[in-house]
């Protein structure tokens, strides 16, 4: 029989009745990690925890543009540093991944991406890294022709690119195509029904930008290894018309299975079921906040330790929690993570 001698990871009751769930089988990396190895992230809002976790280990996180020396953590994060490996803000999309990919070999500045507001100039593609917007157009296009030769340099320089897919929903450019991480008006700029247009990429899309971005990455970087995770946070609101759980499902759906078809293809690219540790019915919603949005920090914590904990060379600064003893009430410093799709709330009707 094609069941009989499988492993308990292999049945749904047997993992059910494991105190920790057989955790420590649902990650078996394709490549090893080592002490050292320069780490890279990008993604989503829930990505900002791998960075802080690699930052705390024997892992490198590469870094290309540190805050300023005399700068506090907290205006530090404001302005966009140290949130990820460079100051790129959140890419939600593999779209805006593709993008900002295909920029930083041109060192390209993309016109349909300078908004204005209140008389100040901000960088439509990470519009919340000035949060105060720049003086002049001058200011933007030097930080934006300064920002993009590091960004390149940090995708040489890094052994693993880690990326966290978000959303499948995104609005661009009608004319040029150019994705933004927020609609226009929600930070800067305006909106213009006549010339921002809703996308809620497909599969294929997804496939085919996340394709395109691992050849180029791999022009640019032989020896790179890609690791993909999926965002378990669902979406603030939709643009769909679709109710917002259904819309969040079809969006994860989507990412979930784009990223294992793209794992399944190359050799160098792995996935990390942080999503399913999350969102798994075997946990409840025990790793959310009250508001069943946000991860609390025992989600994180347990997120971050199944992947330290398959790479044996590898020590997290942080003590493992075991699954049955995370309370529910313990959260994350979500406040600490700049999340332009928090905004959207404010639009919700009382």
């Amino acid at each position: 029989m094609p069941y009989a001698g499988l492993p308990d990871e292999a049945f749904w009751k047997l993992c059910r009745e494991s105190a920790d769930r057989h955790l420590g089988s649902l990650y078996k990396p394709k490549f090893a990690l080592a002490a050292g190895d320069r780490i890279a992230t990008a993604g989503s809002c829930f990505a900002q925890h791998f960075g802080k976790w690699v930052r705390n280990s024997n892992l490198q996180l590469v870094e290309m543009e540190p805050k300023p020396a005399q700068m506090s953590h907290e205006v530090a994060r404001r302005f966009g540093y140290g949130v990820y490996s460079a100051r790129y803000g959140n890419i939600y999309t593999a779209r805006q991944l593709r993008q900002l990919v295909d920029d930083c070999r041109k060192s390209k500045t993309r016109r349909e991406a300078i908004w204005e507001h209140g008389g100040r100039w901000y960088d439509g593609l990470r519009p919340q890294t000035e949060p105060e917007g720049y003086a002049d157009l001058d200011e933007l296009h030097f930080h934006r022709k300064t920002h993009l030769p590091r960004v390149r340099e940090m995708f040489s320089k890094a052994d693993v690119f880690v990326f966290t897919l978000g959303l499948t929903e995104a609005w661009s450019d009608r004319r040029s195509g150019t994705v933004f991480p927020t609609a226009p008006g929600v930070v800067a700029g305006q909106f213009d029904a006549a010339r921002h247009v809703f996308n809620n990429f497909s599969v294929a899309e997804v496939v085919s930008d996340l394709v395109h971005v691992i050849k180029r990455l791999k022009g640019l970087n032989k020896r790179m290894r890609i690791l993909l995770t999926v965002s378990p946070v669902p979406l603030t609101a939709t643009a769909s018309g679709r109710h917002v759980v259904e819309a969040t499902t079809y969006s994860k759906s989507v990412l979930r299975v784009a990223a294992d078809e793209v794992a399944r293809r190359f050799a160098h690219v792995d996935y990390f079921p942080s999503y399913e540790i999350i969102t798994n019915p075997m946990f409840g919603s025990a790793f959310y906040d009250p508001n069943l949005r946000t991860v609390t920090e025992d989600g994180v914590q347990t997120v971050m330790s199944a992947f330290f904990g398959a790479h044996h060379d590898l020590q997290p600064s942080q003590t493992p929690i075991a699954v049955e003893q995370a309370p529910v009430s313990t959260t994350a410093d979500d406040d600490d993570l700049v999340c332009e799709e928090v905004l959207l709330e404010a639009f919700a009707q009382r």
